[in-house]
């Protein structure tokens, strides 16, 4: 098999957005997937102004600007079989365009409950459903789920909610992650420091539980790795890291394979140090998975996660000037894409050589979107009627 090493070796800059208007943070990152587009690959960033910005992969040229959001912005998906780019928002709604119209407006707009303050979403990989998560407002945290299909025959671009979850958690839903293979498996964290595994196909929320496991502090990051997507794993706000096996909860073997409370504490990183956790990724060529983390001062550096712990891999330098926030790694070219709070997009490839830009001055911003950081029990377990881990 080969290393996970080799992909990331020779990873340069091979290109950087030009500068916009008005600078802004780059919160999340997607792109499109398996459907050709006349400009070819497309990048969406959502921002901290509240807007949409779609980018030509290769060029990192922007292409168009969906904006006039009446909150903050919430994550930004491509759908996996079409045209289509959802975003959820603070309003309580989650928007849809379709990339092959040239106007701004959605195309279908799926709306929440009154008090929903959407804080996460995801759509499933069959593009059926969405989920959002919302903040706690008053006694209620709800995960929404719709039916994502938009359909060319509707007369009201508005859909309702198909129902919600709201017995699992107890606090904000700061992230929901379907599986990569199955439409129906969810995995969710909150700032209750709980990380749950769903089976939407069962039809009520407490049988639709399978597993709950408690990072013990507030979650920041969930995500799926391992053969067959079988292992969860979280970054919390304090820069914790749990990881789980999911396959073993049906035996003798233990489902927790990492606990980090504090990675800070744990890495050592040359020529400097570790000052926050981005996300992970899991790398199928290598079986691998790989914890994102940074300065903020903008270098990168990339984690190994294996049995024994997380191991330094890499930096990489010389691209952004403050915290970077985003990033998307390619399958189909080895590439990293990055976004921070610099305002810059780059475009890191192999062995690539980047024409000379300035680096551009770490932005003042006055951020309404800094993580909130809640502290929670130190259990490693929760008890639960179902698997706990």
């Amino acid at each position: 098999m080969e290393k996970i090493e080799e992909y990331f070796a020779n990873l340069s800059i091979a290109k950087r957005s030009a500068v916009t208007k008005e600078p802004t943070y780059l919160l999340d990152i997607d792109t499109s997937k398996n459907v050709p587009e006349e400009n070819g690959c497309i990048v969406a960033v959502s921002c901290s102004n509240g807007s949409v910005r779609l980018y030509n992969r290769e060029t990192l040229s922007l292409l168009r600007e969906l904006n006039g959001q009446p909150g903050l912005l919430k994550g930004v998906k491509f759908a996996h079989s079409c045209s289509h780019v959802f975003s959820a928002c603070t309003d309580g709604t989650v928007k849809c365009w379709d990339m092959r119209l040239s106007g701004k407006t959605p195309v279908q707009v799926f709306k929440g409950y009154p008090s929903n303050v959407f804080i996460s979403f995801d759509i499933n990989c069959n593009d059926h459903i969405i989920c959002a998560g919302t903040e706690k407002v008053g006694d209620d945290t709800l995960m929404v789920f719709w039916d994502a299909r938009v359909s060319s025959q509707t007369t009201c671009p508005v859909k309702d909610p198909l129902g919600v979850y709201s017995e699992t958690h107890s606090d904000d839903i700061t992230q929901v992650c379907f599986h990569p293979d199955n439409p129906n498996m969810l995995v969710s964290g909150s700032t209750d420091g709980l990380v749950n595994v769903f089976d939407i196909s069962i039809d009520n929320e407490e049988d639709a539980l399978i597993a709950t496991c408690n990072s013990g502090s507030s979650v920041s990051y969930v995500g799926w790795s391992g053969k067959e997507y079988k292992q969860i794993y979280c970054m919390t706000h304090d820069e914790g890291f749990c990881w789980w096996d999911l396959a073993n909860l049906e035996t003798d073997q233990p489902v927790t394979c990492l606990n980090i409370q504090d990675v800070r504490e744990v890495i050592n990183v040359q020529n400097g140090n570790l000052d926050y956790l981005v996300g992970g990724l899991y790398h199928e060529k290598t079986d691998q998975l790989l914890v994102v983390g940074g300065t903020n001062t903008g270098t990168i550096h990339l984690l190994n996660c294996g049995s024994s712990g997380l191991t330094y891999m890499r930096s990489l330098e010389g691209g952004h000037s403050a915290t970077v926030r985003s990033f998307c790694w390619s399958v189909q070219d080895d590439s990293l894409l990055t976004g921070g709070e610099d305002a810059q997009l780059l475009l890191w490839k192999p062995g690539a050589t980047e024409r000379t830009l300035a680096k551009k001055d770490n932005m003042k911003i006055a951020s309404s979107v800094q993580k909130r950081v809640r502290v929670h029990s130190n259990d490693s377990y929760k008890s639960k009627k179902k698997h706990s881990c």
